[in-house]
């Protein structure tokens, strides 16, 4: 099959898709390129999309999650024209025998965060010289806009690529998000703005940034003529700072205020950022006096929103705020249900109570759990089974078993240095402030998996500089400083405990 299509095709296109094949053989192994990338065939390159055919659902939907931004990386590399990758389901007929219907490329098929997985045994590989190919010309389902959307950018140039599995069927519903889910639904189906802005709040891993995505995919799906502007509030203050250098905040304004719908995700990151919440307040008066529809996420409600001006905070809590709660073990067993259903997946049912009971942090976390199991079981060819699960899972079920979130040990610290909670996050020195606020830090650190920038972002927005420093300092007085070294001892045993 292999050998006929690239009969078909131009010398130049034929030796990029081997060297692309080679780097990522080089890259990702000899045993994951067997299974998921050498069945992969070359269909063509046209208009700057690069189009490849996998055998099977499965191996598309896998090798699309997985590898399909190196693909596209390498590609681009080595032609600077080729801007997507879009991959098909391809079938093949042997002799006049008619070829089956291809499917549609890189169809969304996800739970409510992260990756997608696919059957438990490995797709079978495509034969060179079996037959005729077959292939779908239909793109994917949510790309009214757009190719390959995991790394697609929208036509303004200036939103962020959106997730294809990211869409409102995807979304598992619940308690903890029902509200927040109708308020989006409701946001994106309507022909006016129903409220100005839409705050969704709630913590990490929850599904704000699928909520936001599957908004714009229906906005573009069913009202293409809707400009959209998806990016989180660090691109957008890197555009503003950009800007600003450039002497060319004119065309910045143009940009942000001729917009239909501007979402903007983690809004806490501009904390402390005047100048840019300037921007941004200024931006979000024009868009809200012209009609436009704001959306915005965060971490927290406005009310609660820290180094945030209160005339920016007044307008964030204006529109409607819903909130998304940690997740119950009624909606973990229902994500893992519902991507088992999807892919085709049959996990035991010991094996899904299992999970949704151990593995509460987030859907995300859950998520990639489940995606390591059935990684493990494909490639390895193990059955999946509690016991199995507890093997390729221990470093997760250990950490989880002895979780503990920043906001509890800022609490608990707070309490045994007698300060109170807000000077975790305030700007004050004073070393009866500052050293507690360092052996947070460094409690956060050890007892947490929150990278040091994420830390920081909890202590009022400090810099992961600062976090390290705070790391490095209270490590040196455990050693050498006994009485604090057992102020940190208790604390351990009590957040641990």
């Amino acid at each position: 099959m292999q050998g006929d299509q690239q009969a078909a095709l131009d010398d130049h296109t034929v030796a990029i898709w081997q060297v692309v094949r080679e780097k990522l053989r080089a890259e990702f192994g000899a045993t994951a390129y067997r299974y998921w990338l050498e069945p992969v065939v070359l269909i063509g390159v046209e208009a700057g999309v690069a189009r490849l055919g996998a055998p099977t659902r499965a191996m598309r939907d896998w090798v699309t999650q997985h590898y399909l931004d190196r693909i596209q990386a390498f590609w681009h590399a080595e032609d600077a024209n080729v801007h997507f990758v879009e991959i098909n389901i391809i079938s093949v007929s042997n002799g006049n025998a008619p070829a089956n219907q291809a499917e549609p490329a890189a169809s969304p098929a996800s739970g409510s965060a992260a990756g997608d997985v696919s059957a438990t045994k490995p797709a079978p590989k495509a034969k060179p010289g079996a037959g005729k190919i077959s292939v779908s010309e239909a793109p994917c389902q949510p790309q009214a806009a757009g190719r390959t959307a995991i790394a697609s950018m929208s036509d303004d140039g200036i939103s962020a690529a959106l997730d294809p599995r990211y869409t409102f069927d995807n979304f598992v519903i619940g308690k903890p998000n029902e509200f927040a889910y109708a308020a989006a639904r409701r946001l994106a189906e309507a022909e006016s703005v129903p409220f100005n802005p839409l705050f969704l709040y709630g913590g990490v891993g929850l599904g704000k940034t699928h909520l936001m995505h599957a908004i714009a995919w229906h906005i573009r799906r069913t009202q293409p003529h809707r400009t959209v502007i998806y990016l989180s509030a660090e691109k957008f203050m890197y555009r503003f700072i950009r800007a600003l250098r450039d002497k060319n905040t004119v065309d910045f304004k143009d940009q942000f205020r001729s917009v239909d719908v501007l979402m903007v995700d983690d809004v806490q990151f501009i904390s402390g950022k005047d100048s840019t919440q300037e921007e941004f307040f200024h931006t979000f008066n024009a868009l809200v006096d012209q009609g436009r529809q704001i959306i915005v996420s965060a971490d927290k409600s406005p009310s609660d929103l820290e180094d945030i001006e209160e005339r920016l905070r007044s307008r964030l809590g204006s529109g409607l705020v819903a909130d998304i709660h940690a997740t119950t073990y009624e909606l973990r067993l229902g994500i893992l249900e519902s991507k088992a259903e999807r892919q085709g997946v049959e996990l035991p049912q010991r094996v899904m109570e299992f999970l949704a009971h151990k593995i509460t942090a987030n859907v995300r976390e859950l998520e990639g759990a489940l995606n390591r199991v059935i990684a493990h079981s494909q490639l390895v060819g193990r059955e999946i089974s509690l016991e199995m699960v507890q093997d390729v899972l221990h470093d997760v079920l250990r950490a989880s078993e002895r979780r503990v979130s920043i906001e509890e040990i800022q609490k608990r610290v707070a309490e045994h240095f007698n300060i109170k909670v807000s000077d975790m996050h305030s700007a004050r020195r004073a070393r009866a402030v500052a050293r507690p606020r360092q052996v947070a830090m460094y409690l956060s650190k050890q007892l947490t998996t929150h990278s040091l920038p994420e830390i920081g972002r909890k202590f009022g927005g400090r810099d992961h500089t600062t976090v390290m420093h705070a790391v490095r300092k209270i490590e040196e007085l455990h050693s050498s400083d006994p009485s604090l070294s057992e102020d940190i001892d208790l604390l351990r045993r009590m957040l641990e405990g």
